[in-house]
């Protein structure tokens, strides 16, 4: 079922009825419905004519969710619940979804101000302690010029009279009003006052003032890109943080994985848990023999250790699949020329004599050893260890209608067209052997496919 979000106000213009028609996609994280969309789709709706208001939905909010039912209404009754971290986007995981993006609030609302300055909108901003909301304006003014800041109100004198806050931000004329009272209190606060809050868009963004104006120091790009932001903060703040990151990631991954159960059929939560413990088992036991491959490749041939290629994955969704190179970096422009040489017949390409391979991935595609960077995407909930080969875009787009079947489960790093010979099998066997699969999966069967996986690497039939 496609879950989605869209205004609870009345719709009046054409930017709104085309909403209406298309809203955003959702999926649901414990119960509660969090937009499944890009940061530029968001924006863009958020934006758009009518009244909002949206809140971001982390681990730490599911645990407080579960805790205060005032504060689970007011996130029901939102217009929008964005996903903000890695907690959320693992949840969703363990039912088979994916989020688009991590829409974090200290990213989206610098974002989102850029947008609102080329629209001559303005802005609001109400909380934290006293000095940090006209900092992080003064902040948002340069990260994006031309905003027009409407006001702003700090979160402690300021917040007291209710009335008077309300009167202010009303009386500024704000077209958005953001609100950095902690969780759950800006949450709260926004759905009481609703109804007498004049700007168009309302957002609970949290600490995002306190990152703004200087007053916390975000963690290093590469440590936000790796998901593991919150082990700075915990780092950052250790005696305040200890109970909400420690405690509090074990409690909300014990609760969701308790969701998803009610969610996802057992065989699916018994592959995962196969996938998990196969893969970070197998990480671990061959880290000293990758080391060794990773050298290998980089002696014999200039390029990068890893190749990232787009494929393929369950319901037909793209992913980024990890492989050693085995190639010369300029393989990818050399593949057209080279079609017309398939030693295999069908819509798949395979050369026993491909001129794009090095000498060291001659040897790693012989014992199948380029595959196992592939272990990351089974950690990463992208493919499983049992499972159809994950096909190119441009491959499935040639598809006949009955091998789009092998796209209904997720791609995987063996199976039983790699048992069977690998390229030595024809495209029609293949998609014979990968429809038989999802008709008959089982953990038993994966297990065999995986013992019998052992004998085919040593035999070496088909891989080239």
């Amino acid at each position: 079922m496609k879950h989605t979000a869209q205004s609870y106000f009345s719709l009046s213009s054409p930017a709104e009825a085309n909403l209406e028609k298309n809203p955003l996609e959702t999926i649901p994280v414990m119960g509660q419905e969090v937009v499944n969309a890009t940061a530029d789709q968001v924006i863009a709706a958020v934006l758009s004519y009518g009244r909002r208001r949206v809140f971001f939905l982390n681990a730490h909010c599911c645990n407080l969710m579960v805790k205060n039912p005032h504060y689970a209404v007011a996130l029901a009754k939102a217009d929008m619940v964005l996903p903000d971290g890695i907690g959320v986007e693992m949840a969703a995981r363990m039912t088979g979804k994916r989020f688009k993006a991590n829409l974090n609030g200290t990213d989206f609302v610098p974002a989102l101000a850029k947008a609102a300055a080329l629209q001559g909108k303005s802005v609001f901003l109400f909380g934290g302690r006293p000095g940090t909301a006209l900092a992080a304006a003064a902040k948002l003014s340069e990260i994006a010029p031309g905003l027009r800041i409407a006001g702003t109100r700090d979160g402690f004198a300021d917040a007291a009279d209710p009335e008077a806050a309300i009167a202010d931000i009303n009386g500024s004329n704000a077209d958005i009003l953001l609100v950095a009272l902690g969780v759950p209190m800006q949450e709260l606060w926004l759905t009481k006052y609703a109804d007498r809050l004049k700007p168009s868009l309302a957002m609970g963004v949290g600490a995002c003032f306190d990152f703004l104006a200087g007053n916390v120091s975000r963690a290093p790009e590469l440590v936000r890109n790796l998901k593991l932001e919150w082990t700075w903060r915990l780092a950052m703040e250790p005696r305040r943080m200890v109970g909400r990151y420690l405690v509090g990631n074990c409690t909300f991954m014990a609760r969701a994985a308790k969701s998803a159960l009610g969610q996802v059929p057992a065989l699916a939560v018994e592959k995962r848990i196969l996938d998990i413990a196969i893969a970070g088992s197998a990480l671990l036991a061959l880290s000293p023999m990758l080391g060794a491959v990773m050298l290998a490749i980089r002696l014999d041939s200039r390029g990068p250790v890893f190749f990232r290629q787009t494929r393929v994955g369950k319901n037909g969704e793209h992913f980024g699949v990890y492989k050693f190179r085995s190639m010369h970096i300029d393989a990818e422009q050399r593949r057209a020329e080279l079609l017309k040489t398939s030693d295999r017949e069908g819509v798949c390409f395979k050369s026993k004599n491909d001129p794009r391979v090095t000498r060291v991935g001659r040897l790693l595609r012989r014992y199948s050893i380029d595959e196992l960077p592939q272990i990351l995407n089974v950690l990463r909930g992208e493919m499983s260890i049992v499972g159809p080969r994950p096909a190119l875009p441009e491959e499935v787009a040639k598809y006949p209608a009955r091998a789009l079947g092998r796209l209904s489960v997720k791609p995987g790093i063996t199976g039983i067209w790699q048992v069977s010979g690998r390229a030595d099998v024809g495209f029609d066997k293949m998609i014979d052997m990968d429809l038989a699969y999802t008709r008959s999966r089982s953990v038993l069967l994966d297990l065999v496919l995986i013992a019998l996986t052992f004998r085919a690497v040593v035999s070496g039939r088909g891989a080239y």
